[in-house]
Formats: C-alpha cells, sequence, structure tokens
C-alpha cells in the first residue's frame, strides 16, 4: 500500500520558476490551497466537469505540468493534462491531519465540490512492507481520527478508510492478539467519522486477487461496522479490472445485505501486471490510466469510480521507484500516455 502548498499562479515564466523551486523540495503530500486561490485552476475544474469531486491545483502533477511547460517540453506537459486536471485522493498518513486538510477544506467548500480523502494510519499497518507505521497505539489512532474529523466538519467529503487493513486481518497478517482491537478501532472510526452529516465513509475491502474468496470478508466488514459505513473500497493501489471488482463487490454485497461500494480505477486501464505475484504489486511496467473519476457507474452497487491511488506516486522503492508516496514524473508520464483518452 502506498502511504501515500505559496498560491497557485497565473502560467507565465515567473509562475512557472517558482513551481520548479517548489518541485526541488519534493513533498508528496503537498497541502492544498486556501479558497482564495486565483481562476488559473479553472481549467482543471473544467476538465473535472463530469465529476462531483474537487481537483487539486496544487499536486505534484499540476505542479509537473508547469515545470514541464517552462522546459519546452509541452508534448509531454499535454499528456500530463490527464492525471493532473482529474480528482485524486488525498491521504492522510499520520502526524497532525489538521493543516494540510484546511486548506483541501476550504478550497473544496469555496468549489461546491466533494473531498476526496483515505485514512492511513491504522496501528501495525500494512504488516512491514514499504508502507509499513500508523498510529503507535489505540489511544493516538482515536486521537488521530478525532481530528481529521474535527478538522473535516460539515465539508462533503468521501474518506477511504485504512486501505488493506481488514484484508490483512482475513489473510493472517495481522497477528491473532491484534485482531479485535483492529475491528474495535476501525468501527469507532465509522462511527466518528459519521457524526459528520456530509461524510461518506467506505471499509476498504482489498481486491479479488487478493482474498480469493469475498465471502470470508463478509463477516470480518460487518466486524468493522460496515453496517453503519456507505460502503467498501476495491482496488486501492492495485490493477484488477473493472468488470472482474464489479463481480467481486456485488458478491460481498450480496452477503452484506446490499451494501455499495467505490472502485480504485486509478492505474487499472491495462489490467493487472503478469509475472513475479510478489512484486507484481510495486510499480509494475506496462500499467495505465483507468477510468477517470465519476459517480457515473451506470451500476446501482457501484457509487463511484475513484482515483484513490494518485497515479505518479511511487508504490515503495522497487523498478527505480521512490520512497512509497513519492512522485515518479515519468512513471506518470507512462501512465498517461497509456491511457485511452
Amino acid at each position: 500500500m502506498p502511504s501515500v502548498a505559496p498560491r497557485l499562479m497565473r502560467r507565465t515564466a515567473a509562475a512557472a520558476l517558482g513551481l520548479l523551486i517548489l518541485l526541488a523540495a519534493g513533498c508528496s503530500e503537498e497541502p492544498a490551497p486556501g479558497p482564495d486561490a486565483p481562476a488559473a485552476a479553472a481549467g482543471a475544474q473544467a476538465e473535472a466537469a463530469g465529476s462531483p469531486y474537487w481537483v487539486d491545483p496544487r499536486s505534484d502533477a499540476a505542479r509537473q505540468v508547469l515545470a514541464w511547460e517552462a522546459q519546452g517540453r509541452n508534448s509531454d506537459a499535454q499528456l500530463l493534462r490527464r492525471i493532473s486536471e482529474r480528482p485524486m485522493a488525498l491521504w492522510m498518513s499520520g502526524g497532525d491531519p489538521a493543516p494540510a486538510l484546511r486548506r483541501a477544506r476550504a478550497a473544496a467548500k469555496a468549489s461546491g465540490q466533494v473531498l476526496l480523502l483515505v485514512a492511513h494510519n491504522i496501528p501495525h499497518r500494512d504488516c512491514g512492507p514499504h508502507s509499513a507505521g500508523g498510529a503507535k497505539d489505540a489511544a493516538a489512532y482515536r486521537a488521530w481520527v478525532g481530528a481529521l474529523a474535527d478538522t473535516l466538519a460539515d465539508t462533503r467529503a468521501v474518506v477511504v478508510l485504512e486501505p488493506g487493513a481488514v484484508p490483512h486481518v482475513v489473510d493472517g497478517c495481522t497477528p491473532a492478539a491484534l485482531r479485535e482491537e483492529r475491528y474495535g478501532l476501525l468501527s469507532q472510526a465509522v462511527d466518528r467519522l459519521k457524526r459528520n452529516r456530509n461524510t461518506r465513509v467506505y471499509l476498504d475491502a482489498g481486491h479479488p486477487a487478493w482474498i480469493r474468496d469475498p465471502a470470508d470478508l463478509v463477516g470480518p466488514l460487518r466486524k468493522a461496522g460496515l453496517a453503519r459505513a456507505d460502503g467498501f473500497s476495491l482496488n486501492v493501489s492495485q490493477f484488477q479490472p473493472d468488470a472482474a471488482s464489479r463481480s467481486y463487490g456485488a458478491e460481498i454485497s450480496r452477503g452484506t445485505g446490499g451494501a455499495h461500494f467505490v472502485l480504485d480505477t486509478g492505474r487499472n486501464g491495462a489490467g493487472p501486471p503478469t509475472g513475479d505475484p510478489t512484486r507484481a504489486w510495486c510499480n509494475p511496467p506496462g500499467r495505465s490510466l483507468g477510468v477517470p473519476p465519476t459517480d457515473r457507474t451506470g451500476d446501482p452497487l457501484v457509487d463511484a469510480y475513484l482515483w484513490i491511488k494518485r497515479p505518479g506516486e511511487s508504490d515503495g522503492p522497487c523498478r527505480g521507484g521512490p520512497e512509497a508516496g513519492g512522485w515518479w514524473p515519468d512513471h506518470a508520464l507512462g501512465l498517461a500516455r497509456r491511457a485511452r483518452d
């Protein structure tokens, strides 16, 4: 799993130079702008007109576009707009969530759009691979979720809750002694986030190539608070085809009394990679952007196609990539170049 701001200026040479300086600083979780960000973000919002979700005009992809334009790499910049001008989730992965979230919240509210978030800070997160970490203990996690929910307040938001947390219990990766605590923390997080009247919460349920029998997820999702959430998420940071995920999700839905779900389509346009399954998940080559984010899915059980894993961010230090969540321009360009639109 992946661990995964001055104002956006007009596209002048001076603005591009300033953004090049920001790129050199290299921060993958750049705070979003305030509500007074100038109209330079209008193009990004217009591109997402078919989506209700907020586009971050200061994402790494957006800043890379301006940097490449300043260097005369206009064709590459144009391709990268396939990422920069579409909404992607902001990952909240520890530390104080308030500063970055306040800025994103203000911008989303000013635009009248929905903020996409991932909460990724559960204790003993990811069982030790590249995105290991999380809050130091249960009390710290509850306080962190409370700060996240308090900062969101009445903002219209979708929160994908703890990618991998439930599947790691099911596959045995989470030690037995920690499983009941994890269910309790997830259930409490659902309840705290749902006290915000405009927050929708989706518990993560992995993907079809992980937990092969979807029935194995039904009980654990219930114990994690699914009945009080808005549904579950599938394919986060993964590459499974939409049809396979929809079928898999429908099986979970039947077992849970009709729960809805959302799909991560950020990088699944070319389907799953082949080869060594122990390495296939980490920066696989030849992948492509999938269906752009939308809540118009044509499937009554699928609430949205979302870009939850931010296209262009590394899965970890494999195949030449940076640390998990680090921005990787060449990888992003490949995803955009192979996309169908």
